[in-house]
Formats: structure tokens, sequence, C-alpha cells
């Protein structure tokens, strides 16, 4: 079970602009705030913003972070967040059919690179 996912960022300052609207589309809030780290949740931190002035995110290699919306709504509108404070499409929102579900998802890169994807779960097959 994950407990939290960090990812780093170059300036605090620009994540969290694009962050409390692109994490607000689904819910969260920010949390915590620490001179070089900010928590995002609901009840606790389970999404955290490391300050990396001098790393950026390598978009090769493969990583990303997938959170959960409660509906269709919240992935059109983490999308449409994602896009007007900076981030690049990484996949519009749509339906994907996988081996045992169905979601309707949407991907994004933020401003430093971080592959981001919101989905709901459409139909379970087991």
């Amino acid at each position: 079970m994950i407990d939290h996912v960090s990812i780093g960022v170059r300036s605090l300052e620009k994540a969290t602009r694009f962050y409390d609207a692109v994490l607000g589309a689904l819910g969260l809030e920010r949390l915590v705030e620490r001179e070089d780290s900010i928590g995002y949740g609901g009840r606790y931190p389970v999404f955290w913003l490391n300050a990396r002035p001098d790393r950026a995110a390598d978009p090769g290699t493969g990583a990303h972070v997938c959170l959960r919306a409660r509906t269709t709504e919240q992935v059109d509108a983490f999308h449409a967040a994602a896009l007007a404070w900076g981030g690049i499409d990484d996949g519009p929102p749509g339906p994907r059919h996988y081996s045992r579900a169905t979601v309707y998802a949407a991907f994004a890169r933020d401003p430093d690179g971080n592959r981001l994807e919101a989905a709901t779960i459409l139909e379970s097959r087991a």
C-alpha cells in the first residue's frame, strides 16, 4: 500500500500555483508548508512537492503518478487546470480499456516535466 508520493520541482513558488489548481480539481488541498516542501491531501498529505532547483524531471524515465478522481468531471477539470497553468497535454481525457478495467483518464506533464494522470474507474472486470 502506498502512503504518499513525492516529486521534485525547480521552484516551489511556481509549482504550488500549478498544483493548487490541478490537485484542487481532484479535491486535494495544501495541508503542510515547509521551507523546501509542500504537502497536499484531504485529511493528511499524500502528495508532496520537494524543492530540487538544480534537478529537472527526466521525461525519459517513464515514471508517472496517477491520482484517483471520483468522477469523469474531475478528470476533465484536472486536465483543463493542468493546461491552463502551464502544463503540457500528454493524453486528453477519455476512456482507456485495460484487461481488468475501463477507466476514464487524462495525462499531463507539469511545468517541470513530471508526468501526471487522473483516472476514475468506469467498469471493473474480475
